[in-house]
């Protein structure tokens, strides 16, 4: 299938490991000049290495953190000047801890609000008035199952991924008529290291052990198995191409048919 993606320009956050890695890759591999944003400069670079070595496009690191606005705003611009233009942005910097409202102090809620919210915020506003005047864009924001579905244990992460949901569909309002497509992807478990984090915090929480937890989480989906972060970064690769050219403000679960609301 013919995505119709060579040359465009994207930004990628939380570009350096798992979901962002994967969607990096693939949008490299339909042509795409990527900048791939994270904290940690050492692992950008190797993976920008990495990737550009297998890849028809280029993929360049800018060291950043996402919960920071000032930080937000150099890496839009260096990434601006890295590939002349912003086409797509891939919203995917941000992560939340298990727990219950009694478990969560303020200081970690404000940096779930400062990370993935309001970098994901930041993002969207920094890129989108140039996609407008240029009357093309992308913007796919990697938001999480958590915020349609509420959960007692996970109330910080559902709480941040139902905003999400709400102004990625208010985006795509604003954005659609000069078309600038906004559009969340929603995953379940996902085989990162990130989940790998979850599993140990809910080992220490419930006394399971980490098989016992992947086992049951497995069981839980009706293809026997959690994601890999191809299977997200494939719907996201799908959503930036011009065969979803008329697909705007959707909130699409890539969880192998965990979810189910009519």
């Amino acid at each position: 299938m013919e995505y119709g993606l060579k040359g465009r320009r994207a930004l990628v956050t939380g570009g350096s490991q798992g979901i962002g890695r994967a969607c990096a890759q693939l949008l490299a591999a339909e042509g795409v000049d990527v900048v791939i944003a994270a904290r940690d400069e050492a692992r950008l670079q190797a993976v920008a290495e990495a990737l550009s070595s297998n890849s028809a496009g280029r993929v360049l690191p800018v060291a950043g953190d996402m919960s920071k606005a000032a930080d937000v705003t150099r890496i839009v611009a260096d990434a601006t000047v890295a590939l002349g233009g912003i086409d797509i942005l891939v919203n995917n910097a941000g992560s939340a801890p298990l727990g219950r409202i009694g478990d969560i102090d303020d200081e970690t809620w404000q940096g779930c609000f400062d990370l993935k919210l309001m970098g994901y915020v930041r993002c969207a506003r920094a890129v989108m008035g140039p996609m407008r005047e240029r009357r093309w864009g992308r913007i796919v924001n990697v938001i999480g199952n958590g915020g349609h579905f509420p959960t007692a244990k996970y109330i910080a992460g559902g709480a941040i991924n139902a905003a999400i949901l709400n102004v990625t569909q208010a985006l795509a309002e604003e954005c659609g008529p000069d078309n600038v497509l906004v559009n969340g992807v929603n995953p379940s478990a996902t085989a990162t290291d990130r989940w790998d984090a979850l599993v140990q915090q809910r080992v220490k929480m419930t006394g399971e052990t980490m098989e016992q937890i992947m086992a049951a989480s497995a069981a839980k989906v009706p293809v026997g198995r959690i994601g890999l972060p191809e299977d997200i970064a494939n719907m996201v690769v799908f959503l930036c191409s011009k065969r979803a050219c008329f697909v705007n403000g959707a909130l699409i679960e890539v969880d192998g048919g965990v979810s189910r609301a009519l």
